[in-house]
């Protein structure tokens, strides 16, 4: 038999009640100084495909880190608070006991997902000419930051500074990643895939400054059955910043698969520490 793969034990749930789920954080996915934001949106979005009330597939997650979560166990919240014909809007959030054994708030996050038709699509955002993979090499396994072990990342372009000199000139980077070990794509690695860019700001400026992540959204145009066909294959990963200003940045990111595929865009604000 396989061992249960790492992100699969980072998203475990158990049930609580219909919509409160219990979990706990792995020591696989782990930050600086709490777990990987792009897991913890994971793990939102795990709550709600859960949900015995689901409609449909996931068309939007937008996630709110008030607060990092520490080591050990937090309860999810997933409530659908509006059901339509095609689509339904979701309220999600994730708690966790503080020193005074009163729940907290870490993070909000909301969600909608829909019932998908075929229709006219196109898409109007090419995947960049690139070379293939297998001709990008990957990054070298890190220590300290563990999820980052949890990825294979060939960059094509805007990797990080070989200079922290304060001399960087663009926020553009491109990379092919992928789970590591390899993993079949679904809704859930593929929000956690929308995360894995390091800050813009730091290959804008080339300075390392300290960073996070207040808020995440991920749209999803790909359906599962477009997910499963991906299988365990590369994403080309695109992300830029459009505005560095007084403590915060933007970042703009696309995932197209080996096909050519847009699966998913992605937004973030992210605070920045002078």
């Amino acid at each position: 038999m396989t061992s249960l793969h790492p992100l699969d034990k980072a998203l475990a749930l158990e049930s609580v009640t219909p919509g409160q789920y219990r979990g706990h954080t792995s020591p696989g996915y782990w930050n600086m100084v709490g777990p990987y934001g792009g897991a913890t949106a994971a793990t939102a979005l795990r709550a709600v495909l859960l949900h015995p009330q689901l409609l449909g597939e996931p068309l939007s997650l937008t996630v709110n880190f008030a607060a990092a979560l520490t080591a050990g166990p937090f309860t999810v919240q997933a409530e659908p608070v509006r059901t339509n014909r095609s689509t339904q809007h979701w309220n999600i959030s994730i708690l966790q006991t503080d020193a005074q054994g009163q729940p907290v708030v870490t993070t909000t996050a909301t969600a909608v997902t829909a019932v998908r038709r075929d229709t006219w699509s196109l898409g109007d955002a090419p995947m960049p000419a690139v070379p293939p993979p297998a001709q990008c090499p990957r990054i070298a396994l890190r220590t300290g930051v563990e999820w980052l072990n949890r990825y294979e990342m060939r960059p094509v372009t805007g990797t990080l500074p070989e200079q922290w000199d304060g001399q960087g000139d663009s926020s553009l980077s491109q990379l092919w990643m992928r789970d590591e070990p390899t993993r079949t794509l679904d809704f859930c690695a593929l929000a956690a895939l929308a995360d894995v860019f390091f800050p813009r700001v730091w290959l804008r400026r080339a300075v390392r400054v300290p960073a996070g992540t207040v808020s995440l959204t991920v749209y999803f145009h790909a359906n599962s059955a477009e997910l499963a066909a991906t299988g365990s294959g590369y994403l080309l990963g695109q992300a830029r910043g459009q505005e560095f200003r007084n403590g915060f940045f933007d970042q703009a990111a696309q995932l197209w698969n080996e096909a050519g595929a847009m699966l998913a865009t992605s937004h973030q604000i992210v605070y920045f520490k002078e």
